[in-house]
């Protein structure tokens, strides 16, 4: 990494990959191997520039960016570019706001907020009329539409009805099976503004980026951001590409957006999981900020639309993935939920993504027409999780520490009905007589030699009501595995005792 600051270029044309604060649950060695991935795709002529951040849920850990972002500087966090159809996560939450005001449901169909829509003949006489939510999830049946739809940004609204009164192509009927499509997040912009009484984009301003201070966040160049120049390759060389203005297409993916801006973007939206799970403090940062919910940022990363047989797009890998609100779900099976979203326009590429157990995320730019750059902000991603800490244990109730208590005195005291009765859920004598659980446990104590009164020597959760714990014992160790019901009074409605050897010492 280099130490030029963030507003000179350094001798390599590098801008420097500093930390905003220490960056102290991240080591250094992984920063720097982040910042040496995205220097060399500018060295391999990969695009003209390339800019990066790392955030986690207190803010951004660190950035970088290499090249020429076409003023012969290097990029830095501030420097803006086009984020394309990470806009749509935008969009969605402005459509969620709108819903949580009750001034629509996501169940409406869309001919009730474009009259035009009417025109458009369904593929098949019992198909729906596509809904806000099949909008919302990719589902509403239209063709996977990039090429024709990154040229559409500066679109009238006139001009748009005329399209759709000339007629669309179906796929799929509405609510059968996921294909990305920016058309239906074109009419999504058209929905925000006919409910708000507001232009699309003065809407998600006011009423998203402004609270949160994205004011280097806008769907034109933003005021007192350096801008980087957009470009594709040529027999020549790089060609630079003119930018395109704002219009009915702008909320598929019409924003520019600067490292520091997106990566707090990706935090709100994370924020919704603070305190949840394994979750921290982080959202207290977020209170009062903006109104959009924690519920409903957290259904946007719901996978609500499951996308089979893998996406073929850039970023996302072929495992269990959907599509939520504007937003990419995929599963992944160390570290559970990522969640994501890609953008490319002419001159640009784009990527967000981030955990959402720790909140740790990276965002990333480049200005060249298929750059890809999602896949160097995978592989930086991938390279975060791997150097982190084990997540903190699943929590567990108070509840079912209670109920931990009440079946080791249970064990210890013989199985006796009465007490059995006041520990577990009628169920547990129906499912298993207690007469035989009796036996059991005498058998599984006197082969283990277990030590009740000793502390458990190990103990595993997989839900904040659910515990497995072994006492040691002289010959083997004692397994004992509890699950609460859902009803209040924290009853046992599983329980299971067995016998297991112990370690080799």
């Amino acid at each position: 990494m280099t130490s030029a600051s963030s507003s000179d270029a350094a001798p390599d044309n590098a801008a420097s990959a500093r930390a905003p604060r220490p960056a102290d649950r991240i080591p250094a060695d992984v920063l720097s191997r982040i910042d040496d991935l995205f220097r060399q795709r500018v060295e391999r002529g990969v695009a003209p520039s390339s800019a990066w951040g790392v955030f986690d849920r207190q803010g951004l850990v660190a950035s970088g960016g290499h090249g020429d972002r076409g003023d012969g500087r290097a990029p830095d966090q501030d420097t803006a570019y086009r984020i394309a159809s990470c806009t749509k996560s935008v969009t969605a939450a402005a459509l969620l706001l709108l819903a949580e005001r009750g001034l629509l449901d996501l169940d409406d169909p869309v001919t009730a907020f474009v009259p035009a829509f009417a025109s458009v003949a369904l593929p098949r006489p019992d198909a729906p009329v596509p809904t806000l939510r099949m909008l919302l999830t990719m589902s509403a049946g239209f063709p996977t539409d990039d090429p024709w739809a990154d040229r559409q940004e500066s679109l009238s609204d006139d001009a748009f009805d005329g399209v759709l009164r000339g007629g669309l192509l179906f796929d799929r009927v509405p609510g059968t099976g996921f294909a990305y499509s920016n058309l239906g997040y074109a009419l999504l912009g058209r929905v925000v503004a006919r409910v708000s009484g507001r232009p699309y984009q003065r809407f998600a301003t006011e009423e998203l980026l402004d609270p949160l201070g994205l004011t280097r966040t806008a769907f034109t160049a933003p005021d007192g951001a350096a801008l980087a120049s957009g470009y594709r390759s040529g027999p020549d060389g790089w060609e630079r590409l003119p930018f395109t203005g704002p219009g009915a297409f702008s909320s598929i993916g019409g924003l520019f957006s600067t490292v520091t801006d997106l990566a707090a973007w990706a935090r709100f939206l994370a924020a919704a999981f603070d305190g949840i799970g394994v979750g921290t403090t982080g959202a207290a940062a977020w209170s009062g900020s903006a109104s959009l919910s924690a519920a409903d940022r957290r259904a946007m990363q719901q996978a609500s639309r499951t996308i089979s047989g893998g996406t073929g797009l850039p970023g996302l890998r072929d495992r269990p993935a959907g599509y939520g609100f504007g937003l990419f779900v995929e599963q992944d099976p160390v570290v559970g939920t990522i969640v994501s979203h890609s953008g490319g326009y002419p001159g640009f590429s784009a990527h967000m993504r981030w955990s959402t157990a720790d909140g740790v995320g990276v965002v990333a730019f480049e200005n060249a027409t298929g750059a890809r750059v999602p896949m160097a902000a995978t592989e930086a991603h991938d390279l975060l999780l791997s150097a982190r800490p084990a997540p903190p244990a699943v929590p567990v109730l108070d509840v079912t520490r209670r109920a931990q208590a009440a079946v080791t005195r249970l064990l210890a005291d013989g199985f006796p009905d009465d007490l059995a009765d006041a520990v577990c859920t009628p169920n547990v004598a129906m499912d298993v007589p207690y007469e035989r659980r009796r036996a059991a446990v005498r058998e599984a104590l006197s082969a283990s030699g277990a030590d009740l009164a000793a502390r458990p020597v190990r103990e595993e959760t997989r839900s904040p009501t659910h515990l497995v714990w072994w006492h040691p014992g002289t010959t083997g160790l004692l397994r004992v595995e509890i699950r609460l019901a859902p009803i209040a009074a924290g009853l046992v409605q599983t329980l299971t005792v067995r016998v297991e050897d112990a370690p080799p010492v």
